[in-house]
């Protein structure tokens, strides 16, 4: 059989403007796409033919997100400091949905399956939002001497954003291959849903 690959797919936007610095809460969205079906093969078989496309191949469900700042940079002699750094962030989960009502079994083993694949993908939430809250961390206060003109900083930040945004990606990855590997929760959710149509 072959395995639907769920993946976090990463959409960073920075946008500079003034403000100030304060504590933020992400926004989050879910949004459903339709799948046919009445047992578990036929709902899996549709997710493979509708489910989020992530290059050549289609996934379970995908995280997505938008980040932008609010950003303020002090001049301190000819030296430039970060001195707001205010993130807004959103994240948007896409999750399969049946269109039809199921019958039998299949409403609980559904919510047992989509339950499932719901947690794994707050799991790559978390990560996007330590993402951000590395990115503060990294940033905020940051000067760099001899740049009167906030060039200079501006660099150096999207080097360390750079080097962050690889990091987070890399553990994403990570975390998709042992969550769908054999015995993995999100492959034993497959199995799970599709054997589970041989049951008397």
């Amino acid at each position: 059989m072959t395995i639907v690959r769920s993946a976090s797919v990463v959409v960073a936007c920075l946008l500079f403007l003034v403000g100030s610095a304060q504590a933020w809460t992400a926004e989050e969205v879910i949004k459903s796409y339709p799948i046919t079906g009445t047992t578990g093969a036929e709902l899996y078989a549709s997710i493979g033919e509708r489910g989020p496309k992530l290059g050549p191949t289609r996934a379970i469900a995908a995280t997505s997100f938008k980040l932008t700042w609010t950003r303020r940079y002090e001049r301190q002699g000819d030296a430039c400091t970060l001195v707001t750094a205010r993130p807004k962030l959103l994240i948007t989960y896409q999750l399969p949905k049946p269109s039809a009502k199921l019958a039998g079994t299949m409403p609980e083993r559904w919510a047992v399956f989509i339950s499932g694949v719901t947690a794994h993908e707050h799991v790559h939430g978390d990560m996007i939002r330590d993402l951000v809250r590395k990115i503060e961390a990294a940033t905020l206060g940051l000067s760099v001497p001899d740049d009167p003109n906030c060039m200079k900083i501006k660099t150096e930040m999207t080097t360390r954003l750079g080097a962050l945004s690889q990091e987070q990606r890399r553990k994403s990855r990570e975390f998709d291959g042992q969550e769908l590997s054999n015995g993995g929760r999100v492959h034993q959710l497959i199995l799970d849903l599709v054997n589970g149509d041989r049951e008397p």
